[in-house]
C-alpha cells in the first residue's frame, strides 16, 4: 500500500488508463496545465494530441467528447468546475445520455464528464454547486462521487472502462485528502457501497466531503449512539440493497447531501428507504442537505451548507 492525496489517485488512474488503451485521451480547459492537479504533467508522456487544451466552451467540449466517443475514441471532458456542465447540457442530457437509447442499444458512448463539485471554500454562487441530482435524475447518465483516494482511483478507471457517460464528479474540499491505495492495479465497480464504519443504532448515507463530516459526528458521539456510515460512491446506480440492509439492523435512518433539499439526492435516497424498509424503522427519517437558495460567498456560506452541527442533530432526533 502507498499513500496518496485524492487528485493524485485521479491522475493516477487517468495515466494507467491511458496506457492501458490508447483511445482513452482527455480534452478540457486547463487541462495540460492541470488547475486542479488531476491532469497534472499527463501531457509530458501523452503529447497534445492525447492531452487537448479547448478555449473556454463547454459546448464544445461535451461535443467533440460525444463525437469523438461514437467513433471509438473514449474520452474523459475535463470541465473543471460542474456549475459549468450546464451550459453544456444539450450535448451531456439531451444527446450522450439519450444517444444509446434512441439507436436501440446499437451504439455505445463511452466516455466520462469530469469536474470538480463543492462548497466551504467561499468561492460563491458559480463555483460551489453540487449539481449531483440534475444527473441522477436523467436516465442515461451513470453518476460518480469518491469520497476517498481509493475510491476516486479505482472508480475512475471503471468509470473510463464503461460503455456508457459516467458523470465523476469529485469535492473540491478533498483534492489534499490523503488515503491508502494498493501499488497493484484494482478496480471498483460501479454501483457498489462502501460501509466506511459498521455501527447498529442509526445508518447514516452521505456522500462525498460529508462522509468524512458524518464520520467526526460518529466519532463525537461514541458512546452515546452507533453510526453505520455508508458512502454510495455512485449515485447511478445506486447499491440500495446495502443501504436498506443497514436500515434493517439499526431501524433509524439519516440521510446526508450536499445539494439543495428540495429534490435533492436526499430526497431519492430516503424514498426508496421508505419504499423498501418502512416496516423497519423506529423514527421518521431526517434528512441532512443544503438550504434551497443559491451558495453564497464569504461567511454567509456556513448558513446555506450542511454543517456537521446539522448531522449531529438529526442522528439526536432520530434517536429520541
Amino acid at each position: 500500500m502507498k499513500e496518496i492525496r485524492l487528485v493524485s489517485a485521479i491522475n493516477e488512474a487517468l495515466a494507467e488508463e491511458m496506457s492501458r488503451d490508447e483511445k482513452v485521451y482527455i480534452i478540457g480547459e486547463d487541462v495540460q496545465a492541470g488547475t486542479f492537479g488531476a491532469t497534472t504533467r499527463l501531457i509530458d508522456k501523452f503529447g497534445p494530441d492525447r492531452v487537448m487544451d479547448t478555449p473556454l466552451s463547454e459546448t464544445a467540449i461535451a461535443g467533440a467528447a460525444v463525437g469523438s466517443a461514437m467513433t471509438g475514441y473514449r474520452p474523459v471532458a475535463d470541465f473543471m468546475f460542474s456549475d459549468f456542465m450546464f451550459i453544456a447540457g444539450d450535448e451531456i442530457f439531451v444527446k450522450a445520455a439519450k444517444w444509446r437509447f434512441i439507436h436501440g442499444g446499437t451504439q455505445q458512448l463511452p466516455l466520462v464528464f469530469m469536474a470538480t463539485m463543492g462548497g466551504y471554500a467561499k468561492l460563491g454562487a458559480e463555483h460551489s454547486q453540487s449539481p449531483e441530482s440534475m444527473f441522477m435524475h436523467t436516465p442515461g447518465l451513470k453518476l460518480v462521487v469518491p469520497s476517498t483516494p481509493y475510491d476516486a482511483k479505482g472508480l475512475m478507471k471503471s468509470a473510463i472502462r464503461d460503455n456508457n457517460p459516467v458523470v465523476y464528479l469529485y469535492h473540491k474540499g478533498l483534492l489534499g485528502l490523503k488515503g491508502e491505495i494498493p501499488e497493484e492495479e484494482y478496480i471498483i465497480p460501479l454501483g457498489q457501497a462502501d460501509i466506511k464504519r459498521e455501527g447498529t443504532d442509526v445508518t447514516v448515507v452521505a456522500t462525498g466531503m460529508q462522509v468524512h463530516f458524518t464520520l467526526r459526528v460518529a466519532q463525537e458521539l461514541e458512546g452515546k449512539a452507533s453510526l453505520e456510515v455508508i458512502d454510495p460512491r455512485s449515485l447511478e446506480p445506486l447499491d440500495i440493497e446495502t443501504i436498506i440492509e443497514s436500515v434493517k439492523k439499526t431501524g433509524r435512518v439519516v440521510v446526508v447531501d450536499e445539494d439543495t433539499k428540495r429534490c435533492g439526492v436526499a430526497a431519492e435516497i430516503m424514498a426508496q428507504i421508505m419504499e423498501q424498509a418502512f416496516d423497519y424503522l423506529d423514527a421518521p427519517i431526517q434528512r441532512v442537505a443544503a438550504a434551497n437558495y443559491p451558495i453564497p460567498g464569504g461567511f454567509m456560506e456556513d448558513h446555506v451548507l450542511p454543517q456537521i452541527k446539522h448531522i449531529k442533530t438529526a442522528v439526536e432526533t432520530v434517536m429520541g
